[in-house]
């Protein structure tokens, strides 16, 4: 059973919830000091601890403090009333998984509870962030810049191919830096909707507009103090784009419906599959770009560091025996041949998804030729030149073309055209290809 104290001095509110959470099956304590809870947390062991902001003997934020000087690695989360909402924002800074404005929502703090307990499982997980190195020249300098750039605080642009491993990059950078300890956030800006987008990143108060019926708490609230990991920063809209200069040079956000601007520090690491600069000043904001744009690190395709398939093939062997509780010892001559030739359009996220799918199907010792995918074996895929699309006439003729060659399969087809769906979609529409 989950083992949560909850710091409160209103006896009626502490009682009320208690009874709920154990029917949720978690159990709770109460202490109504911060004298009491400081005793408690040194004589048991919790899962999580929820604290009101304002205490008799001071506040959730020296809770917060001291267990963290005491080095005791627990959930937290703030429970405040919506005056004290900067000060629990910087609660997240200092610390805390999260805050939930009173009055409490339960389903929403059953949601943050469920939410911090798998941060908690998570982070006591190894993690591997090494497994796309690779031996190659390109996979060297790469690892380089990256240990170059991770300990300032300059913003950075990442560019390459769908499924390079952008994301993987923005996260060891992270983990590299003086804020690894504190949030890495990553937010797919290509599924924002536009009418959105102020609410996912700055958050918005309860009634702000239809269907707020809660507080929300945006992006850059949950990054403060770390890293807010923008992948797909193209997709963008020239509105949102400018918000987001205007959050990124004041360094202070407000809330949709609210009065009150919110201090933020957050490091910006943005990435995209799309040419930026052949953007900029057309369908993206220069200033944005050479805000965004202080450092840039280009991931290296598949294709171009060739010499990194075998490594990574076995790599992600390993990864789906351990998956599947299965004992694959490697590849055949003719099934690594195959694997050698091909040129990965979908990259390292394809090349994961192939050899894993092989590991399942295998029955013997050895992937053999016959159990990769037949697309492997097809060199009409090569046929596709896409390193870029910018022309519009050239982009309509590749993508009916790519669309033709995979049956209408627009999965397939954006990875032939080494865009994501998305991205695919968006020129769909602009080009009103009804297909």
């Amino acid at each position: 059973m989950i083992h949560t104290l909850l710091i409160e001095d209103d006896i009626t509110f502490c009682l009320m919830l208690k009874t709920w959470l154990k029917k949720k099956g978690i159990q709770t304590e109460n202490a109504s000091t911060i004298s009491s809870a400081k005793n408690m947390i040194e004589r048991n062991s919790y899962d999580l601890i929820l604290s009101d902001l304002r205490l008799p003997d001071g506040s959730g934020m020296d809770v917060l403090e001291w267990t963290h000087s005491k080095k005791k690695e627990i959930p937290f989360i703030m429970l405040t009333g919506y005056a004290d909402i900067q000060t629990a924002v910087d609660s997240i800074k200092k610390g805390a998984f999260d805050y939930i404005p009173k009055p409490i929502n339960p389903d929403i703090l059953l949601e943050k509870i469920q939410e911090a307990l798998s941060s908690k499982k998570e982070a006591e997980a190894p993690v591997s962030i090494n497994y796309i190195k690779g031996n190659s020249a390109l996979s060297k300098k790469l690892y380089e810049y990256v240990d170059i750039v991770a300990p300032t605080e300059m913003s950075i642009l990442i560019t390459g191919e769908s499924g390079t491993g952008k994301e993987h990059i923005a996260n060891l950078i992270h983990s590299k830096s003086a804020r690894k300890s504190a949030p890495f956030i990553a937010v797919d800006c290509g599924t924002i909707p536009k009418e959105l987008a102020a609410s996912e990143f700055f958050g918005h108060t309860k009634g702000s507009f239809t269907g707020a019926i809660e507080n929300k708490t945006g992006y850059f609230a949950m990054a403060n103090g770390g890293t807010l990991f923008l992948d797909e920063i193209a997709n963008l809209s020239s509105e949102t784009q400018m918000q987001l200069l205007r959050a990124l040079q004041e360094k202070k956000i407000r809330p949709v419906g609210s009065n009150d601007d919110i201090r933020v520090d957050v490091r910006i690491i943005a990435a995209t599959n799309e040419n930026l600069s052949e953007t900029v000043g057309v369908k993206f904001r220069d200033d944005l770009y050479h805000r965004l744009n202080e450092f840039s690190i280009q991931v290296p395709s598949l294709r171009e560091r060739d010499e990194d398939i075998a490594l990574f093939s076995n790599y992600f062997l390993n990864e789906g025996n351990q998956e599947f509780k299965k004992e694959v010892i490697g590849f055949t001559d003719e099934a690594m041949e195959i694997i050698q030739k091909y040129h990965w359009p979908g990259n390292l996220r394809e090349m994961k998804n192939v050899i894993k799918r092989s590991v399942l199907l295998t029955t013997e010792q050895y992937i053999s030729a016959d159990i990769l995918p037949q697309e492997l074996k097809n060199k009409k895929s090569e046929e596709i030149n896409s390193n870029a699309l910018h022309d519009e006439e050239f982009e309509k003729s590749q993508i009916l073309k790519a669309l033709e060659m995979c049956n209408n399969n627009k999965s397939q087809a954006a990875l032939l055209l080494k865009i994501d769906r998305k991205t695919l979609y968006n020129k769909l529409k602009l080009y009103n290809m009804n297909l």
